[in-house]
């Protein structure tokens, strides 16, 4: 896989992850936790895009 598709892959998951976040809030059984836990695998998601799109 190359450098520029893995990133691509990773911008899917990310928007995906934007998604389930969004959804998740506005559904009314949504923990705070569960929430959480989404921001953060999106937070990693993102600084690893940078991360990889700095060293290309």
């Amino acid at each position: 896989m190359s450098l520029s598709s893995h990133i691509e892959e990773l911008k899917k998951k990310h928007h995906a992850l934007s998604e389930q976040v969004e959804r998740a809030q506005r559904a009314p059984g949504s923990s705070t936790l569960e929430i959480a836990d989404l921001k953060k695998q999106k937070l990693k998601i993102k600084e690893e895009i940078e991360r990889l799109s700095v060293n290309a």
